[in-house]
């Protein structure tokens, strides 16, 4: 992916240095058990001191356990020493407020482990008064967002977890809620009521869907009980994670737009060259611009999730969350008298008649 480089996911805990990505996934044989991240997790002290990524590469060996356990835990070979994946936070199914019963909505509460009773709030519905104490979990269109926050007691709205496509930070940051759990979905449900479809790529056999806040670790859990996988990512990763994954969604449905009738399938097979040289553009904007790291190979993630969706069609919308993004940043550049750092994304929105 060019010069860019790679950011480590790693972090010195004591004697343990762990990779800071956490994957919450159930191994395949053990699909009748309890989610794999609230089991104890047996993690190599030679890999853990070199730094792998172990953990979602499938090195660990995995202690099953007759229930879920309070904390996710990583124990090296030394029996001292043991560290949890997160500081803070829950790492086990628990019951919350899903706002939101279209696709996402249904498929999260689907998801439920036994004896785990979600409220569901629709439009127009007003928050129980004996609602679970757990996360709020918004499944709407970013359309919705400003209503779901007023309609949440200001004392609950540190629970709210944002799962919506786009640029959400400088929204959330607006209204004291930049530190609120977000999640990257790479997951898809193609109709209500249907079974998700997980992110997993021929380059990410792991699982691309990751999260960072308060409820990641919950959110991890509630996937994994449902054969999603999900990563519990340290902030600065999942910014990185964040911006690699706004530029997917913006470069793929801006080159297929100015190729009227393309598929994500199309622009990756027949547009490579110019959706990469985009991509590649908007990282070095964003890493001039904004001080983005990206982990090196971030084009091969991207071109191979377009080969994982390729049936998506494509369209420039929600341009204020998407496109608009970068679009805002050209702008600011402009008026100060600066090149512009995404010329190749201004004229193609331009092209498309998009702004």
């Amino acid at each position: 992916s060019g010069p860019f480089k790679a950011h480590p996911r790693t972090l010195r805990t004591g004697v343990l240095r762990i990779p800071r990505r956490i994957s919450c996934r159930r191994p395949f044989s053990m699909l009748a058990h309890a989610a794999a991240c609230s089991r104890p997790i047996a993690v190599d002290s030679s890999a853990v001191r070199r730094g792998t990524r172990g953990i979602s590469d499938g090195t660990l060996s995995r202690q099953t356990a007759a229930g879920r356990a309070s904390a996710t835990t990583l124990h090296s070979s030394s029996p001292s020493s043991v560290v949890t994946t997160m500081a803070a936070g829950v790492e086990v199914d628990v019951a919350a407020i899903i706002v939101g019963g279209g696709r996402v909505g249904q498929a999260l509460a689907g998801m439920a482990g036994p004896g785990v009773a979600d409220v569901i709030l629709r439009r127009g519905d007003v928050f129980p008064a004996s609602a679970p104490p757990g996360p709020i979990y918004v499944c709407t269109r970013n359309d919705a967002l400003q209503g779901v926050v007023d309609s949440v007691p200001v004392a609950r709205r540190e629970d709210l977890v944002f799962l919506q496509n786009g640029m959400l930070q400088p929204w959330l940051d607006a209204r004291a809620l930049g530190d609120n759990t977000q999640a990257l979905i790479y997951f898809a449900v193609a109709k209500l009521g249907e079974k998700p479809t997980d992110g997993i790529t021929d380059n990410n056999p792991e699982g691309l869907t990751a999260a960072n806040g308060k409820w990641a670790g919950a959110l991890a859990a509630r996937l994994a009980s449902g054969g999603m996988t999900c990563h519990v990512l340290d902030r600065d990763t999942f910014t990185g994670s964040m911006y690699e994954k706004l530029i997917w969604i913006c470069a793929f449905m801006a080159v297929g737009t100015a190729h009227p009738g393309s598929t994500v399938g199309d622009v990756e097979r027949t547009h490579g060259d110019e959706v990469v040289a985009l991509i590649e553009e908007l990282m070095a904007g964003s890493t001039n611009a904004r001080g983005v790291t990206f982990e090196a190979g971030t084009v091969t993630r991207l071109m191979a999730y377009a080969r994982a969706v390729a049936h998506f069609p494509t369209a420039v919308k929600e341009l204020e969350w998407r496109n608009g993004f970068f679009h805002a940043i050209s702008a600011e550049a402009k008026a100060a008298g600066e090149l512009d750092p995404f010329p190749k994304h201004t004229a193609i929105l331009e092209q498309v008649g998009a702004v």
